[in-house]
């Protein structure tokens, strides 16, 4: 197949990152590395050790408990995937509620949450034979990653998505709530001072608004494939779809 490479993907929420990025990592023999789940790992922490009160965070508070915050994946047996743990204890579906949700971005755009996490991920990946998901990975993590993706979908599909993956957790749930907290966290993800958001120059967009997960892993299965056999990032793709 080639030489192992990092593949790096960013983009919006609720765009099936993470389900695209397992499954290509499965389809690969590759590791597959959830930085957001590392972002909402911080923000659990933060919910749980009381420094989120009155709408915002006490930034001091959380810094100085940063060296406190252990975050690690292990292998699943059953499903082969990784499961996020917090200092010892499995948060898979903790880190998934709304509340946690609202907090995350906020969290994110903290330069000294960025500056732990994004080392601790580029250790994570030197052997290469990586996927990543995220929102800086293709522009701040690894820069020089052999396969960058740029995924997204319309607010409306991604509103969709997101309050049925909820809806089975979380009562009175409303369809304008989720949409309102996409919203909010496409703008400051966008915005942010610290590793903004955006499109890398040379990652490919995959605009799954219209399209399936199984058709865009067997396309992109077969683009990283090509980019392990060459080894270099000078193919001209722009648009998947």
């Amino acid at each position: 197949m080639g030489n192992k490479i990092v593949i790096a993907i960013d983009g919006y929420s609720s765009t099936g990152k993470s389900t695209l990025a397992k499954l290509l990592a499965y389809h690969l023999g590759y590791i597959y590395i959830d930085t957001g789940a590392m972002y909402r790992s911080v923000a659990l922490f933060a919910l749980e050790s009381g420094f989120i009160y009155d709408n915002k965070i006490d930034t001091s508070a959380l810094y100085d408990a940063l060296d406190d915050i252990k975050i690690y994946f292990q292998r699943d047996p059953q499903s082969g995937y990784p499961i996020p743990f917090l200092n010892e204890c499995a948060v898979t579906d903790k880190i998934r509620t709304l509340e946690v949700s609202k907090w995350v971005s906020p969290i994110a755009a903290l330069s000294k949450v960025r500056q732990k996490l994004v080392f601790e991920q580029q250790q994570m990946a030197k052997s290469k034979g990586v996927v990543m998901d995220g929102r800086d990975i293709g522009t701040v993590v690894f820069p020089d990653a052999e396969l960058k993706l740029f995924v997204t979908a319309s607010l409306e599909v991604r509103t969709a998505r997101r309050f049925k993956e909820l809806q089975e957790k979380e009562h009175n749930l409303s369809l304008e709530a989720v949409q309102q907290n996409l919203q909010q966290r496409d703008h400051i993800d966008s915005t942010r001072a610290d590793s903004p958001l955006k499109q890398a120059l040379d990652a490919v967009l995959v605009d799954n608004t219209h399209t399936t997960i199984a058709q865009q892993v067997q396309y992109l299965t077969e683009l990283a494939q090509q980019r392990g056999a060459a080894c270099k990032k000078d193919l001209d793709y722009k648009y998947v779809f």
